[in-house]
């Protein structure tokens, strides 16, 4: 199963919106193709028709690709809530409030419902266009990291980085 990937050399570089044009290109040309982002931080997030939160981003990149929007397109949503705490949403469903330190103490189990999300997806599609969050070389966060260097270990993409030079 063919996935690619679009990293970034920051937040608000584009990674988005390019994955929504590559999802729309790919679907014209008769590829069944699902979005993928493995972690998002996001307030603005989408209810599913089975009722599950994801980020919007993955929304509307489902609907670029033609396809119905699934939790496993973003299964961790971290929606900040202020004072370093933010919600923590897996597969579409709120878990609990956590610190960032509290967040890095379950990271070993999200990487696991990542890989599996990542593989269904992988089964049912012909193409998963990944993409990546905030900067590739966040070298701080490398033994911690789900949606950059940790999907691209696991998908095995090719990656393309974005940069915006503003």
């Amino acid at each position: 199963m063919p996935s690619i990937m679009i990293g970034g050399t920051s937040s608000h570089a584009g990674k988005s919106l390019l994955t929504a044009a590559l999802c729309k290109i790919f679907s014209k040309m008769g590829f069944k193709v699902a979005p993928f982002k493995a972690q998002n931080m996001s307030l603005n997030s989408f209810i599913t028709k089975d009722g599950k939160e994801v980020a919007i981003a993955q929304a509307f990149q489902a609907e670029a690709a033609g396809v119905e929007v699934d939790e496993r397109m973003n299964p961790i949503l971290l929606k900040p809530k202020g004072n370093y705490t933010s919600q923590l949403v897996v597969m579409g469903e709120v878990i609990k409030d956590v610190s960032a330190m509290e967040y890095y103490k379950e990271i070993h189990w999200l990487k696991d419902v990542v890989k599996q999300a990542f593989y269904d997806l992988a089964q049912e599609y012909e193409l998963v266009i990944i993409e990546g969050a905030g900067g590739m070389a966040e070298i701080n966060l490398y033994d911690r990291d789900i949606a950059n260097i940790g999907i691209a270990r696991i998908a095995k993409p090719d990656i393309y980085l974005v940069g915006d030079i503003e």
